[in-house]
């Protein structure tokens, strides 16, 4: 754990006689910039060292070596309150996850799971079933026990960003993203590039003759990878054909997959048809919103869609972007792993992708 590598130095310094009896310890804050650790880290070592008796901390001024010190014979690390207890053989880091299925999720956490037995490091999974409310809880659990050590979060769609999720990263606190970022915030993400995906997949319509094209999606709002994608097929109809929006459909989100909420976005799919009966081909952000597009349009229309499972017989039903689930866990993983040794990772990491027909040819 980091938070014992900083709790060995100042009690070294303290044999040593560097920091003696009513002597100023580091601040949080210094402590995390000279260890290169989030403030969490470095204010939980020296709450370790309170417990072990080394110090005190007295509000409104500071961390301090105790008058009376215990004896430094008995004391061993790594600390646990005045009692040593065995070290952890390896790191553990936490996979907060929406879900996993099939056609998106599974090949990613086993990948994560994979790299993470390449580095001998333990796997903790939480899955929030796509819920923001269940996404903060998990990250405010798994922090707060300081048993773990570093996140990999894949974020849920929502219309707001996880308030949880925010404080950890501007605390320092080591995360990585997976599928998807966080506009504007300093946090190492990994994740297909949706823009030029969307726009590749666009435009394989637009050779294929379809002049008029519908995109179809939740409502994009701070939900990045779905931004992109709309932006990647608005930009490829650069002097030719016309673009068409449906963006407000609601029964993939979370919370929102009931037979109810499924009829309604039929119905609303079948009455965009009717407007507009010269779209001959729909993009779908997700498989899910493509099956959904297959029943409302009864088989009339091309549809098009991310990430279409299929069967080893049959192959996928629709022509699709197929996204590296596996390279953007291992990545994910080594990035974690990278900012935990205090290395310096990039924000954004990109990984291949691919056009797959629904014959299943390449």
């Amino acid at each position: 754990m980091l938070y014992e590598e900083i709790c060995a130095r100042v009690l070294e310094q303290i044999r040593r006689g560097t920091l003696g009896p009513g002597d100023r310890v580091p601040s949080e804050m210094e402590l995390a910039g000279e260890f290169n650790v989030s403030r969490i880290t470095s204010k939980r070592a020296l709450e370790v060292l309170r417990e072990a008796g080394l110090v005190e901390r007295i509000r409104g001024k500071g961390t301090f070596v105790v008058q009376q010190l215990p004896d430094l014979s008995e004391v061993t690390m790594p600390l646990r309150g005045r009692v040593a207890a065995p070290r952890r053989a390896a790191r553990t880091i936490a996979l907060v996850v929406p879900d996993v299925s099939d056609s998106y999720g599974l090949d990613l956490m086993n990948a994560i799971e994979e790299r993470c037995a390449d580095h001998e490091t333990h796997l903790i999974v939480r899955r929030t079933h796509g819920r923001q409310a269940d996404e903060e809880k998990a990250v405010d659990s798994l922090v707060a026990t300081g048993e773990v050590d570093g996140l990999i979060v894949f974020p849920v769609h929502g219309d707001f960003y996880n308030a949880s999720l925010l404080r950890q990263v501007l605390d320092g606190y080591p995360v990585v993203l997976v599928d998807r970022h966080l506009a504007g915030i300093p946090v190492a993400a990994v994740h297909t590039d949706n823009v030029a995906a969307a726009r590749a997949l666009t435009e394989r319509l637009l050779e294929q003759g379809h002049e008029h094209i519908a995109f179809l999606s939740p409502p994009p709002v701070n939900t990045s990878s779905i931004e992109d994608r709309l932006e990647g097929f608005r930009s490829a109809f650069a002097g030719r054909g016309r673009p068409y929006e449906l963006t407000d459909l609601r029964s993939t989100m979370p919370g929102s997959t009931t037979p109810e909420a499924i009829r309604a976005d039929v119905g609303v799919i079948r009455a965009f048809r009717e407007r507009f009966p010269q779209v001959t081909a729909y993009f779908a952000c997700e498989y899910n919103l493509a099956r959904m597009a297959d029943r409302a349009l009864g088989g009339d229309q091309v549809i098009v869609c991310f990430d279409s499972p299929g069967d080893s017989i049959g192959g996928p039903p629709y022509l699709h972007v197929r996204q590296n689930q596996r390279e953007m866990g291992r990545t994910a993983v080594d990035l974690l792993i990278a900012r935990l040794r205090g290395q310096t990772v990039p924000n954004l990491s990109y990984v291949p992708f691919e056009l797959v027909d629904a014959e299943g040819n390449g």
